[in-house]
């Protein structure tokens, strides 16, 4: 049985493929934000980086989650 990576972090290949940047390089970026509202940073990926809805929602989900111990 092998596991499958599930929730958030199964975009991630797809992100890295399709906009050239390291996951880190995204959280970094989310981190070092000064949004701190899912929605808030969600659309600033979509306006400023060009990120699909999608892909920003998951690296902003994923990354507060973290930064929240979850």
């Amino acid at each position: 049985m092998t596991n499958t990576v599930q929730g958030p972090a199964s975009y991630f290949p797809s992100i890295e493929k399709k906009y050239g940047r390291p996951i880190a390089e995204w959280q970094s970026l989310i981190t070092a934000s000064p949004l701190t509202r899912h929605m808030e940073l969600v659309a600033w990926l979509k306006a400023e980086h060009g990120l699909g809805h999608g892909h920003a929602n998951a690296l902003v989900a994923h990354t507060l989650a973290q930064a929240e111990g979850r």
